[in-house]
């Protein structure tokens, strides 16, 4: 089983929000872009929030989601999986990125959404207890992985509207 890799991180300075999932899967390992399967439900929400939809080319809608305040990362820099499926991730392979660096150097991030459970999961498992401090709200929203089926677009689009409704004004930074 090989060492994967997640991404740098997508984020502006001017970031209010970031939005966490577990490691990149296959699809997106191979193509080099978040959420690159065409059966997860990612962009097609980013594209109602905030006009990052999945017609846009992956660098406009980077831009799109980062304009907009939020960050895009991972919780794990490594690990060791087979397939694409949080579920085959080694925990002893598991390797977070670094949150401390990323909120002393984003320190206008005030919320954390996670993009299921896996991703809540290993953040509380292996980032908060080597965190220094954490001032940021924390909320789990249901996976956008084709893996979670029971979970419509429209179904997703209603859980994942909090990002908008309390976004955190931009004035005065």
């Amino acid at each position: 089983m090989a060492l994967i890799h997640s991404f740098p991180p997508a984020v502006t300075p001017d970031a209010h929000t970031l939005i966490l999932g577990s490691m990149p899967g296959d699809a997106s390992l191979r193509a080099g872009e978040y959420y690159a399967n065409p059966r997860n439900h990612f962009w097609q929400i980013l594209g109602v929030l905030v006009g990052a939809g999945p017609d846009l080319p992956y660098p406009e809608r980077l831009s799109k989601l980062t304009g907009a305040g939020f960050a895009l990362w991972d919780v794990l820099q490594s690990c060791e999986r087979q397939g694409s499926l949080d579920s085959s991730i080694v925990p002893s392979s598991i390797t977070p990125n670094d949150f401390t660096t990323f909120l002393t150097t984003y320190r206008g991030v005030q919320r954390i959404f996670f993009n299921g459970t896996a991703a809540e999961t290993a953040f509380r498992r292996h980032v908060i207890p080597v965190l220094p401090s954490l001032s940021c709200s924390l909320c789990r929203l249901p996976s956008t992985s084709p893996a979670n089926a029971r979970f419509t677009l429209q179904r997703h689009l209603d859980a994942w509207q909090i990002l908008r409704a309390d976004a955190p004004t931009r004035q005065g930074r």
